[in-house]
């Protein structure tokens, strides 16, 4: 017999209350407490268990995010930029915790693009989700570097730069898990969190997140009006959990295509408009850039690749994580020093 549990509760007898985090202090209607509820519903339904998960994040409105969501988890907030770094140092010393770091454009595309560029080569086991809306909403309204170029806005004038499309710099990097969704789309953000979360390397999520208050023009296209007209899904994006028997029916071809996942979940992608792959990187990539050009607002999983070792995995890490050995195991006998220095001399 299977084990008896309370109504209103999951696998591990937690109700979704568990999963909450502190009251938000973010503006009202602002889309990262979208975001923050779908992370937290991923994580019920999931069963996730909290002392499991590592919430990491820099500075910005999107990182005071993970104060909102899984209130029983070991969190980090850093600084400005640095996130990457914090991420990949904690989860080398422990590789049995996953990590969900939350940034925002600044944050990432701004001063820590270098940090972020070097964690997808690395490819930390981290789903790493950015709030992106364009504009600096923590310091008042200042232009983001995805901001449009042409944009305006009342107190920073005109952007005269080409914005940075985050997505086709994780493609670039290597990053073998790409995806794009809106704040307002719950459903799409939570199939997406639960098929990150099961991804062996960084799974990268660009969420954009409207700002209420300074960047919520309809001609901005990280506004909620703009998204709303202008989203064009690639593909219905479904995931089945490992756990569940997995039968698909006869289709036709081009009509959907199944991923599977290195933990033996897979993503059901079914085609819309077109016959889109994920799985080719090249086609990517042009997708990417024929939809700046287009100021077309794609969604869903951009780019997959499954095979792709995540750094723990190529560190050749310990079963134990090297937070948990005890001394004698991490710290070199005086004999081993010793021959160390005769080899040095």
């Amino acid at each position: 017999m299977g084990t008896r549990r309370e109504p209103h509760t999951n696998l591990i007898g937690l109700a979704k209350v568990d999963y909450n985090g502190s009251p938000t202090t973010l503006c009202q209607g602002c889309g990262h407490n979208s975001i923050a509820s779908q992370v937290i519903q991923v994580a019920f339904e999931l069963s996730v268990k909290p002392h499991e998960i590592i919430k990491l994040s820099g500075i910005g409105c999107s990182s005071k995010s993970p104060a909102y969501f899984l209130g029983q988890s070991h969190g980090l907030n850093g600084l400005h930029g640095r996130m990457p770094s914090l991420a990949t140092g904690a989860l080398l010393a422990n590789h049995q915790l996953r990590g969900i770091g939350v940034s925002g454009d600044g944050d990432t595309a701004s001063i820590g693009l270098g940090q972020f560029k070097h964690l997808l080569r690395r490819n930390v086991r981290l789903v790493y989700i950015v709030e992106n809306n364009g504009v600096y909403g923590l310091t008042k309204g200042q232009f983001s570097a995805t901001a449009d170029e042409g944009q305006a806005l009342k107190y920073a004038g005109v952007n005269e730069l080409p914005p940075i499309d985050i997505c086709m710099e994780a493609v670039i990097a290597g990053c073998g898990f790409v995806a794009r969704s809106f704040s307002g789309d719950a459903k799409q953000v939570r199939e997406l969190l639960k098929a990150a979360l099961s991804h062996r390397g960084t799974a990268v999520l660009d969420i954009i997140s409207p700002c209420v208050a300074f960047n919520n023009h309809d001609t901005s296209t990280k506004s909620y009006g703009y998204g709303k007209d202008h989203e064009a899904p690639l593909h219905d994006f479904g995931w089945v959990p490992p756990a569940e028997e997995i039968e698909i029916a006869e289709y036709d071809p081009g009509e959907m295509r199944v991923v599977e996942m290195h933990d033996g979940s897979h993503i059901q992608l079914r085609k819309l408009e077109e016959d889109y792959d994920p799985t080719d990187k090249l086609g990517a990539l042009h997708r990417l850039q024929w939809a700046q050009e287009q100021q077309e607002f794609i969604t869903g999983l951009i780019y997959y690749d499954p095979e792709r070792p995540s750094l723990a995995e190529v560190s050749r890490l310990t079963d134990t994580p090297l937070a948990l050995l005890d001394a004698e195991k991490i710290r070199p006998s005086a004999q081993a020093l010793a021959e160390i220095m005769a080899g040095l001399q």
